[in-house]
């Protein structure tokens, strides 16, 4: 993702079709054979994004993946 440009939501979920896109500019990856999940906050503006959460499924389950 580093060289990637996403001016928008939209278009980030049309080349990584397995992100999960939330309100307030949040996406959720699914790694490792769906055994992990990345959560990031994503400004489309100023092509910036920030890691919000890692950990495993289970862990994932027990937060609140639009506040954390």
């Amino acid at each position: 993702m580093e060289k990637a440009v996403y001016p928008t939501p939209q278009a980030l979920k049309a080349e990584l079709r397995t992100a999960s896109i939330l309100k307030g500019g949040r996406v959720v990856f699914n790694i490792g054979g769906n055994k992990y999940r990345v959560i990031m906050a994503i400004n489309y503006q100023r092509q910036l994004a920030f890691i919000r959460f890692v950990g495993t499924h289970a862990q994932y389950d027990q937060i609140n993946a639009e506040t954390v």
